[in-house]
């Protein structure tokens, strides 16, 4: 009979634990730079997910890369992150970009006009995986900003 009501119990919670739909990824805020020198940019985002769900899950960053005036200057290998349930939740992205990475034979023209505009054109493209119980889910970042510089 105990066992038969642990069998049920187990039961009742594994079906009142939802696991509706994947958490919506709602965007990317709050791009800018933290820190800037002659030899480093330090720039920082948030990438932002809301979970519905009853039980959390992981998400990883292995294929997101950032570009600095349309150049690939970095890629996120970061560790996983966890996902809490039911909550909106922000994950914080920061990357130290060396400035000779910006500056090429083929991109001298427009990181010369950046200085002069103070601007810098951010973009953080790539994926962010989510994982759950055996399910796994893609979601596809591309945000673009112009982000201004102070000398």
């Amino acid at each position: 009979m105990k066992k038969l009501m642990l069998f049920f119990l187990f039961f009742i919670l594994l079906f009142n634990c939802t696991v509706t739909e994947k958490p919506e990824f709602v965007g990317v805020d709050n791009i800018k730079i933290l820190d800037s020198n002659s030899k480093t940019i330090t720039l920082s985002a948030n990438v932002i997910f809301k979970n519905p769900n009853d039980v959390g899950g992981t998400l990883e960053t292995e294929n997101l890369n950032v570009y600095i005036n349309e150049i690939e200057v970095a890629r996120f290998n970061t560790e996983s992150f966890s996902v809490p349930k039911k909550a909106e939740f922000k994950i914080p992205l920061t990357v130290a970009v060396s400035t000779d990475s910006i500056i090429d034979k083929n991109s001298i023209e427009g990181f010369i006009g950046s200085l002069f505009s103070q601007k810098l054109k951010v973009q953080y493209k790539g994926e962010i995986d989510y994982k759950v119980l055996g399910y796994s889910s893609t979601y596809i970042v591309d945000k673009t900003q112009d982000i201004k510089m102070k000398l």
